[in-house]
């Protein structure tokens, strides 16, 4: 018996690390070598790719995919059909390179947001929804926009 809850039209390849009482709703996928935390809710369609980490007690809604490279730490809500990049330049063909990106505890990001990878969200920090994050989030402060701008 596992020590999670998954609907039975999610994807959890072996390999994937899920901490208990964590649930996973229809249709997401969970890649082998990635790192889900406790207490966790995955919505439906959610993606997490091999080397990507969430932490324990985090919400990520509907549609969104978390890739390799981003880090959620604790307590991070992620809104639905937010983006996250894990490569500034991609080309098809040419090598790419995972620039990491992390969202540290507390913050919470609102739903469409876009965050280009290599721009850290502060602990405690919110974006607003269908901001896209340009450059690294200050802890405790509110962006919105586009470019996401911190609140005046």
């Amino acid at each position: 018996m596992s020590a999670y809850w998954a609907h039975p039209t999610a994807i959890i390849e072996d390999g994937a690390t899920i901490g208990a009482g964590t649930r996973i709703w229809h249709h997401a996928h969970i890649r082998a070598g990635a790192v889900i935390g406790a207490e966790c809710n995955l919505g439906k369609n959610v993606y997490v790719d091999a080397g990507a980490v969430i932490g324990a007690r985090c919400k990520v809604q509907n549609n969104v995919s978390i890739y390799q490279g981003v880090t959620l730490e604790d307590d991070v809500f992620v809104g639905p059909s937010a983006v996250f990049t894990n490569d500034k330049r991609p080309r098809v063909g040419l090598e790419w390179e995972v620039m990491p990106t992390v969202v540290h505890q507390g913050a919470s990001i609102g739903a469409n947001a876009t965050i280009i990878c290599g721009n850290d969200i502060g602990a405690g920090a919110m974006v607003g929804a269908g901001a896209v994050v340009t450059w690294p989030v200050a802890p405790y402060s509110t962006v919105y926009g586009n470019p996401a701008r911190a609140k005046q």
